[in-house]
């Protein structure tokens, strides 16, 4: 088993919190994480009918079975236990008595922010990354913008890690990344898709997220993206809502420092794998993503979404935008740290051209340039060049 940087995290948040939760996408590995970390607590799946219904018609009754540390998996489908739950460690609040599952985004929950606020570590755990999938060490964010080559480094092209995304059945099992997105796909339509909202018609937002595919690393234009789809304004933003809360895309905000210029009050939209985005542009291998429109987003989804993963693996919140002004200046990524912004721009390019220095040129006549800048690019060599990092994608991940 591939082990999980997640969990020292988890182990150390269930030492001092009497409820620790693991968010993240379905088949993420959150199951088989918490399972084979606390191997001596109970354990109970929601996704049982008969489970579910014992813990949807008597919530004390279901919990008083219990007489120690239990893991509740899938637990955002029984969410009148958090009321209970907040009850029971309130009057005991021994570290670790709860740990929650759910492929639902818990902070975008009312119920757990409001029962359990205070009480609960949320947590939050992604696909493989990268250097999990090299059995690197935990990297730190610092170790990311250091400029440090990473050993081992992981192998092949790019193209290749990213048409294959970073599901652990597709590695754990050697399956065709194709065929178990396809399937992986149709189980989130029917599934969780009805479980989040009332969607009518799971076409018409099977084809939204199509478009949302086709528009990764783009500004979100939510009126354009109804549009396309033929749908309200409102809808759009409503079905966004649902990708995001079931982990399947997020939002990179924009940088907030304007440095006295009119600035672009627009997110940026990312898929949270990049193996379910080439599936839904039907990229279905190496050699036609290497020469697909899509490239150039493609790469910069998958190296920022890595990013994500280093941010959530260590149980932080991500402090992670982009920067973009009215003249279409932009850095495609602001690492906030408290030794303050730190700008990467991403280029799929295999060499280096002078024109991949724009954006960072721009910035740090604006921002000074002490203030440290990254290029990642997806050739082979890493160097300095006029005060800039420039990094191959194999040691920025």
């Amino acid at each position: 088993m591939i082990p999980r940087h997640l969990a020292t995290t988890v182990e150390r948040a269930a030492a001092q919190y009497p409820v620790v939760s693991v968010n993240g996408p379905r088949q993420s590995g959150k199951t088989t994480l918490l399972r084979s970390t606390f191997p001596d607590h109970h354990y109970v799946s929601l996704e049982s009918p008969d489970e579910r219904a014992f813990a949807l018609e008597d919530p004390r009754g279901f919990l008083g079975r219990f007489d120690g540390p239990v893991i509740l998996d899938e637990a955002q489908r029984a969410p009148d236990l958090f009321s209970y739950i907040q009850t029971i460690v309130d009057e005991d609040p021994a570290p670790g008595r709860f740990l929650l599952s759910g492929s639902r985004n818990f902070l975008l929950m009312q119920s757990i922010s409001q029962s359990l606020a205070g009480r609960v570590r949320l947590t939050s755990l992604l696909p493989f990354s990268l250097s999990e999938l090299t059995l690197r060490d935990v990297p730190s964010k610092d170790e990311l913008l250091d400029g440090g080559a990473r050993h081992p480094a992981p192998g092949g092209a790019w193209t290749e890690h990213a048409l294959r995304g970073f599901y652990p059945r597709i590695h754990d099992r050697g399956l065709d990344p194709g065929e178990w997105l396809a399937q992986y796909f149709q189980t989130y339509l029917e599934r969780d898709v009805r479980d989040l909202t009332q969607v009518g018609d799971l076409e018409a937002f099977g084809r939204f997220v199509r478009l949302c595919a086709g528009r990764a690393g783009g500004l979100l234009n939510l009126s354009s993206l109804g549009n396309d789809c033929g749908v309200s304004h409102d809808t759009a933003r409503r079905w966004l809502s649902v990708l995001e809360t079931s982990f399947v895309t997020f939002r990179l905000q924009p940088y907030h420092r304007s440095f006295n210029r009119r600035l672009t009050r627009r997110a940026k939209l990312y898929f949270v794998d990049s193996g379910l985005l080439c599936w839904l542009l039907r990229i279905r291998d190496a050699g036609q993503l290497a020469s697909h429109a899509a490239r150039g987003a493609v790469f910069e989804n998958l190296m920022i979404a890595e990013a994500l993963k280093v941010d959530c693996n260590a149980g932080e919140t991500p402090d992670l935008y982009h920067w973009r002004d009215h003249r279409g200046n932009e850095i495609d990524l602001i690492v906030d740290t408290p030794a303050g912004p730190h700008a990467v721009e991403i280029k799929s390019g295999e060499t280096v051209a002078g024109d991949f220095f724009k954006g960072l040129t721009r910035w740090r006549a604006l921002a000074g340039r002490s203030i440290p800048a990254t290029l990642v690019y997806g050739g082979g060599e890493s160097y300095v060049r006029n005060g800039i990092d420039v990094r191959t994608w194999r040691d920025w991940l």
